[in-house]
């Protein structure tokens, strides 16, 4: 059906509603009319259209011959290893699901979208779950795109990166920190009272944390800070910090406030 916009965009409309975004709020990040993402949904529902992208056959770059998104694969690298899972559905088939804190709805979106440029064509679903958002897409090549995929919580088990993933992660450490950052971290700001000629000042100042009971996850965090040169500490056996100024503001560049 032709639509005066893109279909991608009225793709990218049924996705934000499908994740609970709201009709007005909607229509400011598709940059349209109120009435334009309504009527759209109107249109779809009377004529019994299938919502979103149609299910195809998409080749995998590992053992077929698409090419991979490699930025958008270091992201979603970091998130799946933080708050990603993946599953057997049924006949070869896998879902990869990430979760997303449901006050945070434009990392939804970052999600779906980031997810749809790993499988070009894929139709990503959303759910949503107590205090959370599930962002799913199935695909048979998962296992192929993350070998750490296994029985068990990660932290249970072996967490080493092949070569080329590491390759991936070496070439877009910003992007797989953002991941991780952004799933199993924290930006905070903290303060502290100090007496300046008689007088008390409050000073605050961000730092961020990453926490995560896997050893060999943290260890790809750190790894990953060393390649922007970003200095860190370890408060506690599970515990990341980064807390200098100059480390934070580097951070930010590639991670920043969640939202």
């Amino acid at each position: 059906m032709p639509h005066i916009r893109p279909q991608e965009l009225v793709d990218l409309s049924f996705l934000l509603t499908d994740a609970g975004l709201r009709d007005r709020d909607n229509a400011t990040v598709c940059g349209v009319a109120l009435e334009t993402i309504r009527r759209w949904r109107r249109l779809y529902r009377r004529r019994g259209l299938r919502r979103g992208q149609v299910h195809s056959t998409v080749p995998c770059p590992r053992c077929g011959e698409a090419v991979l998104d490699r930025a958008a694969y270091a992201l979603i690298l970091g998130w799946y290893l933080g708050d990603g899972h993946i599953a057997h559905q049924h006949d070869g088939v896998y879902s990869l699901a990430i979760y997303s804190d449901h006050r945070y709805p434009r990392l939804t979106i970052e999600i779906a979208d980031t997810l749809a440029r790993i499988k070009s064509g894929g139709r990503v679903h959303t759910r949503q779950q107590p205090g959370c958002t599930e962002i799913k897409l199935t695909w048979k090549h998962w296992p192929c795109l993350f070998p750490q995929h296994g029985p068990g919580m990660k932290h249970t088990r072996p967490i080493v990166l092949e070569s080329w993933q590491r390759e991936i992660v070496e070439e877009y450490p910003g992007r797989f920190l953002r991941g991780l950052f952004h799933s199993d971290g924290c930006r905070i700001i903290n303060w502290t009272v100090r007496t300046v000629n008689g007088t008390p000042k409050r000073y605050e100042y961000p730092r961020y944390f990453f926490t995560n009971a896997s050893a060999d996850i943290r260890a790809l965090c750190t790894w990953a800070l060393d390649l922007l040169g970003i200095a860190w500490r370890q408060p506690n056996p599970r515990q990341i910090s980064v807390a200098r100024r100059e480390a934070v503001a580097a951070l930010d560049a590639h991670v920043g406030p969640k939202s």
